[in-house]
């Protein structure tokens, strides 16, 4: 795949926004003079007509379970292409970016049988655990409460590391000092057990929190050599591509994209947000891939062994429209969902669609 793609320059230019973005919203902004890079060949529909999809996970069997964020339903895409509702999880108040988000599958799955979710309630962002039988849904046990919840900057991933910890992406949910306060979950990184219980390895003992300064991080991902990267939307000048560090702190709001300020760690890539507005992230065949919302496009960031990340290349610009999260399946492909059916899109009629990569 990463020989038949051509590479494109990434003009990374400020914008100036004459409001906050959230998931992209759409203030005017300059044209850029990013080049899309091609594909060689179109991806191919693995599902549609889906309800906003936000989590993707893979089941042992190599089946996918999707959550749709405002219908709180979880759907089973099974081998033959249908995507069977399983349930809907109980308590899920869908407003403005909230509802049901992100979806891991626990690594022992095959004898717990056990999966995980990330959803807003009436009171607050948790992560809750559901035994999935093969048929439905059990009630969902809550693991980890009280993350700040809104109808903006809800974070919402989860994924399990190489370490076999849970992380979870939150948002500031609006209220921006939130980020720079250590005694709050919004705007941060957590690492939790799978029982909900803090590693005694975490930077701050008895904390869940592994890293903070951060507005709202969509996108979790490892690549080969078990570094971490998160993908956070920034407001009116920078969205990031971060290389997350224990403890590390990742400014907002103090600072948004590079300003070299001591006790800050500054972004690996940043874009304007017109370019991006980045949800998803997955590592895949040597590359980091991030899903765009506003920008309307997937990215495609070569990472060297060593970390050093090469040009990103921008492609299927304004093809699909608003892309939410991107996963790197079991068989060795790349699967993208749309999200023009979450109130800023222009949907189509068979949206929301999941794509695979040719």
């Amino acid at each position: 795949m990463g020989q038949r793609l051509f590479a494109a320059t990434a003009a990374l230019v400020v914008v100036a926004c004459a409001a906050c973005q959230s998931e992209g919203s759409s203030a005017q902004v300059s044209p850029t003079s990013v080049a899309a890079a091609p594909a060689a060949g179109k991806p191919t529909v693995v599902a549609s007509d889906l309800d906003v999809p936000w989590g993707i996970a893979f089941l042992p069997d190599g089946t996918a379970l999707i959550a749709e964020r405002d219908s709180g339903a979880i759907r089973h895409l099974q081998a033959d292409g249908r995507a069977t509702v399983i349930g809907e999880v109980p308590g899920v108040s869908a407003q403005g970016e909230s509802g049901l988000l992100g979806l891991a599958v626990s690594p022992n799955y095959a004898t717990d049988r056990t999966i995980y979710a990330y959803l807003t309630t009436g009171d607050d962002n948790r992560v809750v655990s559901l035994r999935f039988d093969g048929n439905g849904l059990g009630e969902p046990a809550p693991i980890l409460t009280g993350i700040p919840a809104g109808s903006i900057h809800d974070g919402g991933r989860i994924a399990f590391g190489p370490d076999g910890k849970l992380y979870v992406a939150t948002g500031e949910a609006g209220d921006r000092p939130r980020a720079q306060d250590p005694s709050s979950l919004g705007g941060k990184i957590l690492r939790i057990d799978p029982d909900g219980s803090i590693p005694a390895d975490n930077p701050t003992p008895g904390s869940p929190v592994w890293s903070l300064g951060h507005r709202n991080v969509q996108g979790l991902a490892w690549d080969d050599a078990g570094r971490l990267w998160a993908t956070e939307f920034g407001a009116n000048t920078w969205d990031e591509l971060n290389l997350i560090e224990p403890g590390a702190n990742y400014g907002w709001p103090e600072v948004e994209g590079r300003a070299g300020e001591a006790g800050f760690v500054d972004p690996v890539i940043q874009w304007s947000t017109g370019e991006a507005s980045p949800s998803g992230l997955a590592f895949h065949d040597g590359a980091l891939w991030v899903a765009a919302l506003r920008g309307e496009r997937l990215w495609r960031i070569p990472v060297g062994a060593d970390g050093a990340v090469g040009e990103p290349q921008s492609l299927f610009v304004g093809e699909y429209g608003r892309l939410r999260t991107v996963v790197a399946t079991p068989d060795g492909t790349v699967w993208f969902s749309t999200s023009n059916r979450d109130g800023r899109g222009d949907p189509g009629a068979s949206d929301d669609r999941i794509l695979e990569l040719p």
